[in-house]
């Protein structure tokens, strides 16, 4: 009688279904670990642009708040802008949100501003959006593509 070497083809049949099963159990797992990363990115990139709305204020007293997140990276317009937020938060999108600024001036001033982070694809980069205005409270829409207000629930 002859030796064997290898595998069955039924034996390897049974491995290939283990590993499926596996990666069916892993993979929604990975893909909620994604979103959940995303937004705890959003919510700490809101905070970044709160700090350095602060910090653009105090440094540029004749403008008041920033006229774009762009001009919290380049400091076009005033030179204490400069570099106070990274080149990727300032085009606007990061980890799977879009990020978007709106000053409001008042008296020649930007007095005032609102910021929101909404998934650039709803349940895949992120379940919820954020909000945040110079009060520096982050709020929250559970429904990602629903943009959150002052009115929205604040984080906890």
């Amino acid at each position: 009688m002859r030796k064997r070497n290898g595998f069955s083809l039924i034996e390897l049949l049974i491995v290939v279904a283990i590993i499926l099963i596996i990666a069916a159990i892993a993979i929604p797992n990975l893909l909620k670990s994604k979103m959940a990363a995303n937004e705890a990115s959003s919510v700490g990139s809101l905070r970044t642009i709160n700090t350095g709305e602060v910090t653009y204020a105090s440094s540029c007293p004749n403008t008041g708040y920033s006229v774009s997140l762009a001009e919290l990276n380049t400091g076009a317009a005033c030179i204490g802008g400069k570099g106070i937020i990274d080149t990727v938060l300032a085009g606007g999108v990061k980890s799977g949100y879009t990020f978007a600024y709106a000053p409001v001036a008042a008296g020649g001033l930007n007095s005032t501003y609102t910021t929101t982070a909404m998934p650039v694809t709803y349940q895949t980069t992120g379940q919820r959006s954020f909000f945040s205005d110079q009060t520096g409270v982050i709020r929250y829409a559970l429904v990602g593509s629903a943009a959150p207000t002052v009115a929205s629930s604040p984080l906890q």
